[in-house]
């Protein structure tokens, strides 16, 4: 004896008509966003192929390969994560088949990113404001690993708390920050902890000497910099790729033949380039004085020149 579920004989037919509909519907979404991802990547990539903002997607491709991060966990945490795709540290690797966790306060940016990802089962999208006292939270809601594949972190704003308070809880294999660029070392510039801050021109993130303070704190060291991106690994496993943070700045932005083309906002701070440490200070708090109070300044294992504003 058979015994049939689901459907009777008389309807099998019209339920045969629905599934093959169904069938050329997926057919087309599938055709539509296949034709919509190349336009996409068209849009974003130019002709290298590439989607991040200057070389970040090969150096990330590099030090995944160096530090065999896709061996351990194969997950990039991308805060600040744009549209997903312009100028995008991840893309690449959610194309790849990586678990994306792209978090994006703004608003247009955010419904951008939903979509950019919505066909990637591993690929998930946050819109969130970030704050050094609710990121790992999120983290932990998405079950994060502890030790991370890779973590990029942009927000022109406290990311070094941000990060400061990540590295407290996670460890991860590979770090991207966008630091600010324009203040040479030994200066230690960085901008207070506040949940409401807002980017102003100039005014924003942490320097690289403040950045040591992180380095040690948590045992992590200096790959390299690429113009306005910091790249960090665990001591552990990265000792021997280790570099002294003020050759770093020299080789990746300040003797990069065409970084006055493309920081031409920087102009009013080249003159920090021939100034010496005590003469910057005195500079920055002539040019930061409209917002004094709201970070802190000094030079780098100069602790009697220490200057707070």
């Amino acid at each position: 004896m058979v015994i049939c579920t689901g459907q009777t004989p008389e309807s099998a037919d019209g339920s045969t008509h629905t599934m093959n509909t169904r069938k050329l519907r997926k057919r087309a979404k599938e055709a539509l966003f296949a034709v919509e991802q190349k336009l996409d990547r068209a849009r974003s990539s130019g002709r290298n192929g590439h989607f991040s903002n200057f070389g970040e997607q090969e150096i990330i491709t590099k030090y995944i390969d160096l530090l065999k991060i896709a061996e351990h966990d194969r997950t990039i945490v991308d805060i600040g994560a744009g549209d997903g795709i312009r100028k995008s540290n991840s893309y690449n690797l959610v194309l790849n088949g990586w678990k994306v966790l792209g978090i994006e306060y703004d608003s247009r940016n955010a419904a951008k990113l939903a979509r950019a990802y919505r066909f990637f089962p591993d690929a998930f999208a946050c819109r969130f404001k970030v704050s050094s006292s609710n990121i790992n939270d999120l983290l932990r809601s998405y079950s994060i690993e502890k030790e991370l594949g890779i973590l990029s972190l942009d927000i022109d704003g406290c990311d070094y708390w941000v990060l400061d308070s990540i590295l407290s809880e996670f460890r991860p294999r590979l770090i991207v920050s966008e630091y600010n660029e324009k203040i040479p070392p030994p200066v230690r510039f960085v901008v207070n902890n506040v949940p409401d801050f807002t980017l102003r021109h100039h005014f924003f993130g942490y320097r690289l000497s403040k950045l040591k303070d992180l380095l040690s704190k948590y045992d992590y060291v200096l790959l390299e910099i690429e113009y306005n991106n910091v790249f960090l690994a665990p001591t552990e496993i990265a000792r021997e790729l280790s570099i002294d943070i003020e050759h770093a700045y020299q080789a990746g932005y300040v003797e990069r033949p065409d970084r006055r083309g493309k920081f031409k906002a920087n102009d009013n701070m080249e003159l920090l380039h021939s100034l010496s440490p005590s003469e910057s200070l005195e500079f920055l708090a002539d040019f930061y004085s409209q917002y004094m109070g709201q970070f802190q300044i000094d030079l780098d294992d100069r602790e009697t020149e220490k200057k707070e504003l």
